[in-house]
């Protein structure tokens, strides 16, 4: 994998893909900032310790994501590299398609992490009001795992990383990447979200990725389309 590659894109998927946060969480972070302190900086501050906390989160989810990825058999890997890029390119597909409407397909993954969810939404209400930076960061740790279809398309990729390092950053790159359309929504108190849910705005950002998973997907940043090999190599026990 080149890292430096795959963390850049990471970050435009993350990017391109925050116009859906404007209906998953321009709620949340409108609702922030209508409580924060007037004073800018004040604002700003609550705003950042949210989102750390929120791609704290991400970036742990990440770390898990990568570790069960390297649980898989290393020797079957070692002989089929390209199916790891095969499968994040199968799933960036399927958020280009769901962010532009055109596929629902991950809404299943979205009712499965409800059950998880149920179980850690009181903890984030107790939070409520954000009253200093502190509880705005706690916030952000657990609305991080808020069910997100976007999100779990970025973990599986993340399990291709094989790396529980790996898998941490790139979730960390797509974290960064959604920051500046969370922090906008933060600040303008969610009259931002009415313009992202226009369908040709996602549906432009729905293209962007799809583009981006042909990319990955015809060998971008990897020396080239690696074939899958013609006879694979037996293993020695």
């Amino acid at each position: 994998m080149d890292t430096g590659v795959t963390l850049a894109a990471a970050f435009a998927v993350g990017l391109l893909g925050s116009v859906h946060c404007a209906g998953m969480c321009g709620g949340i972070a409108g609702a922030l900032g209508l409580g924060l302190p007037g004073r800018r900086g004040g604002r700003l501050a609550h705003l950042l310790a949210y989102n750390a906390g929120r791609i704290g989160s991400y970036a742990a989810a990440g770390a898990l994501a990568g570790w069960l990825g390297a649980g898989l058999d290393r020797a079957w890997l070692a002989e089929a590299q390209w199916v790891g890029r095969y499968l994040a390119a199968a799933f960036l597909v399927a958020l280009g398609l769901y962010l532009g409407g055109w596929w629902q397909g991950l809404a299943w993954l979205e009712r499965g992490g409800a059950h998880l969810w149920r179980h850690l939404e009181p903890w984030g209400r107790r939070l409520l009001p954000v009253t200093r930076p502190s509880r705005a960061l706690a916030l952000g740790l657990v609305w991080g795992w808020l069910p997100c279809g976007m999100v779990y398309s970025a973990l599986v990729w993340a399990a291709t990383a094989a790396a529980p390092l790996r898998g941490a950053a790139l979730m960390a790159a797509f974290g960064l990447g959604t920051l500046p359309m969370l922090l906008l929504l933060g600040g303008s108190a969610g009259a931002l979200a009415a313009v992202l849910r226009r369908p040709g705005l996602r549906q432009a950002a729905g293209l962007a990725i799809l583009l981006l998973a042909a990319y990955t997907l015809w060998g971008g940043g990897h020396g080239g389309h690696a074939a899958p090999p013609a006879t694979p190599a037996a293993h020695v026990h």
